[in-house]
Order: structure tokens, then sequence, then C-alpha cells
């Protein structure tokens, strides 16, 4: 009996000395490598930052990461959250702490936001992350703690965006999000390598199980997460998605 104990408290000394897994890995989807993090989709430190407290926009994540930490939290991820202007403010609707910055747009237009559907990726009251197509924001009108609007959709419904083409000519480093069908599991991603809009749809759909993704921006896509030794520098960001861990007062 004293042997059965001792093995059964090795085992359970030997599982909690495990390290938690990670949330960020590197994969290859069709011999094309991309980065996806995961995170629940009501993880308590989900949220978008734009400005810091010198009114500035963060610009950048070691920015972002020195104000957290400053006030106690640690920024475990973030990614650059939806197109912006020149001076960096968000091209369509941008909520943060319930405070709605910049409004929805709701026509078509050009460049990648007005390829209709676009959509919609916020978090609601309670603080769990949603997808959700432009029109269908509006008409559902939520009282959103944090919302960022791009696009296009990479994935609706589990149909891929109708203007996407196989042999697409553009490609581009790219980013987006995305929810499980069970809305519980929040897909990041990022590719390593230019890519066209209907691969990196693809890796959402056939690879993460994710049948509504949002795009969120091309060519200046870029990844903070140590765990993977990655902090990107580039140009300047607009809206940040970000992972808080132990946030303190003051922080989202």
């Amino acid at each position: 009996m004293r042997a059965l104990a001792f093995v059964s408290l090795l085992l359970i000394l030997t599982a909690c000395r495990e390290d938690p897994p990670h949330a960020c890995a590197d994969i290859r989807f069709e011999d094309q490598p991309f980065t996806v993090c995961h995170f629940a989709a009501d993880d308590p430190g989900l949220a978008l930052f734009h400005t810091h407290a010198d009114g500035a926009p963060f610009a950048d994540f070691d920015r972002l990461a020195d104000q957290v930490a400053a006030s106690g939290g640690q920024l475990v991820f973030a990614m650059n959250a939806g197109m912006y202007h020149e001076d960096r403010r968000p091209v369509g609707l941008y909520v943060e702490n319930g405070e709605q910055h910049a409004r929805l747009v709701t026509r078509a237009g050009p460049g990648n936001f007005g390829l209709l559907p676009n959509g919609v990726f916020w978090v609601d009251a309670d603080g769990t992350a949603h997808v959700t197509e432009t029109l269908a924001y509006e008409m559902l009108a939520p009282d959103a703690r944090f919302a960022t609007q791009s696009g296009p959709m990479l994935v609706l419904h589990g149909a891929l965006h109708p203007e996407f083409n196989a042999d697409g000519p553009s490609r581009k480093r790219r980013n987006g999000v995305g929810l499980s069908d069970d809305g519980r599991t929040l897909w990041f991603a990022i590719s390593d390598t230019p890519v066209n809009f209907h691969t990196f749809a693809r890796l959402f759909r056939d690879r993460l199980a994710a049948p509504d993704a949002l795009y969120l921006d091309g060519v200046v896509s870029r990844l903070y997460a140590p765990e993977l030794g990655r902090d990107e520098n580039g140009a300047d960001m607009g809206p940040i998605v970000a992972i808080v861990r132990r946030p303190a007062q003051g922080l989202h």
C-alpha cells in the first residue's frame, strides 16, 4: 500500500511540474509556414489597445508591454488588430473599454476593408469574444466592451468569401482572427510568408475548424509572442489586440 501511495504521489508531483500548454505554435499548412495562437473566447485578459497614456497611439508592441509591466501586468500576446489611417486612427468601428472611438462603416469601398462582406471582432459586456459580419453586427447593436472592424471576412458560416480565388495572384503576409464552431476557442493566425486570401481563409476553415474568421491586416502584420521569441518591429500600428496576465488596476 505504501509503495502504491508513493507512486501515486510521484505521478501527482510530476504532473504539477509539467509546463503549461503553449498558446502559440509554428505550424505548416499546405507546406507554407504560419504561426497560430489560441485562447479561450472568454479569456479575462483579452483586450484592445490603441492610445498610450501620453495621448499618442501605442504604435508598437514594446510601448504597450512597458505600460502593462509598469502597472504590474504581463503582456503575453499581441497582434495588430485592424486597418488604420495615416495618423493611425481606426478605419472602421473601434470600441475600447465600452467607449466608441470610431463608427461602424457599412458601405462597400476601396481596398480590402471595403470588400463586402466585412466584419467585426468584438468582446461583449460579459467578456466573451465574437466574430460577426458587419450588417449582422449593426442589427445586433450589442453593448460591446471592445470592438474592431476590418475586412474582408475570410470565412462566414463555413463558406469562404465569394471573391476569393484559389489562384489569386495577390500574395502578402496576412493576419486574422477566427472563432471555433462552439464559440469557446479564439484563434489568431499570421502567415510567415506571403499567401493569397484563399489559402489564408482555408487555414482557418480547414485546419483550425473556425467557421467564422476575419481578416485583420496584411503587409504590416506583426506578432508579439514571447514564448516563441517573437517581438516584431516595423511600421507604426493602429489598434492592437492583446492578452494581458495579472492585469493591474487601470488596465483593461
